[in-house]
C-alpha cells in the first residue's frame, strides 16, 4: 500500500509539472425551459443567461469544464401552438442557477500550441446541481387558476450540449454552443406539486407526470488562454 501511494503521489506531481493550458471567460445567451406550460419549441429563448466557463485542456481532442451559470425562463401558454394549452391561459417566471461539471469532447484535433487558426465542433456532458424555485397553482382545478413561486428547490440535471469553437486570436477562443438540460424534477413549471408538498395534491397537478422537464441554455463565450502550453503526451 505504501508503495501504491508513492506512485499515485509521483503520477500526480509528474502530471502536474506537465504544464497545460487553462481558459477561462464570459457566456452569455438565451434561456428557455421545455415542460407542461407554454411553448414546446426546442429552441426559444425567452430570458437572458450569463455566466462563466473555465477549461483545462488536457489533450487536443478533449477538455475538463467547469461553469456557473444564471438565467430567466418563463412559460406562457398563449404562446403554445396547442390550443388546449391556450385555453388554459397559464403563465409563470422562474430562475436558475446552476454549477456544471464534466468532460467537453472535440470533435477535430484542437491542438492550442498550433499557432494557424482552427476551429471544431464539440460535444459536452457531465452533471449540472441547479437552483430553482417551486411553481404551484394558487386555486384547485377545473377553476382557472394562476402560478406563482414557492420554496426554493435544489436538483440535479444532465447537460447535453453541442458547439464549435474557433481561435480567433492565439490567446482568445470564440465558441457559439446549444445546451438542453434534462432535469431531475417536474416542476419547474408547477405540474407536479408533490415535490414541493410531499404528497399528491391531484386538485393541482397538470401536465404529462411521466416525463421531467428541461432547459435550454444557448449562446456565445469568449475565453481567454494563460499558462504554459500543453505537453501533450502519449
Amino acid at each position: 500500500m505504501r508503495h501504491l501511494i508513492v506512485l499515485v503521489f509521483m503520477f500526480a506531481c509528474c502530471s502536474t509539472a506537465i504544464a497545460q493550458r487553462f481558459e477561462i471567460g464570459p457566456f452569455v445567451g438565451g434561456a428557455n425551459y421545455i415542460g407542461d406550460v407554454g411553448s414546446t419549441a426546442y429552441i426559444n429563448p425567452s430570458g437572458l443567461v450569463v455566466g462563466g466557463i473555465a477549461k483545462w485542456n488536457a489533450h487536443p481532442r478533449y477538455s475538463f469544464r467547469g461553469s456557473i451559470m444564471y438565467g430567466f425562463v418563463s412559460g406562457d401558454d398563449a404562446k403554445s401552438n396547442e390550443i388546449r394549452r391556450q385555453q388554459r391561459g397559464y403563465t409563470f417566471d422562474n430562475k436558475i442557477a446552476e454549477a456544471s461539471l464534466g468532460l467537453e469532447f472535440n470533435f477535430w484535433e484542437f491542438d492550442l500550441t498550433d499557432a494557424v487558426q482552427q476551429g471544431t465542433p464539440y460535444l459536452y456532458s457531465g452533471i449540472t446541481y441547479f437552483h430553482s424555485n417551486h411553481q404551484i397553482l394558487t386555486t384547485s382545478l377545473p377553476t382557472v387558476g394562476n402560478l406563482r413561486e414557492s420554496s426554493g428547490n435544489w436538483e440535479f440535471s444532465v447537460p447535453i450540449i453541442f458547439g464549435y469553437k474557433q481561435t480567433i486570436t492565439s490567446k482568445i477562443i470564440g465558441a457559439i454552443e446549444v445546451g438542453a438540460r434534462y432535469t431531475f424534477t417536474d416542476n419547474l413549471d408547477g405540474s407536479n406539486p408533490q415535490e414541493l408538498l410531499g404528497r399528491r395534491e391531484p386538485a393541482k397537478e397538470f401536465g404529462n407526470k411521466n416525463t421531467n422537464d428541461w432547459y435550454i441554455f444557448s449562446g456565445i463565450s469568449l475565453t481567454f488562454t494563460f499558462g504554459q502550453k500543453p505537453c501533450y503526451c502519449n
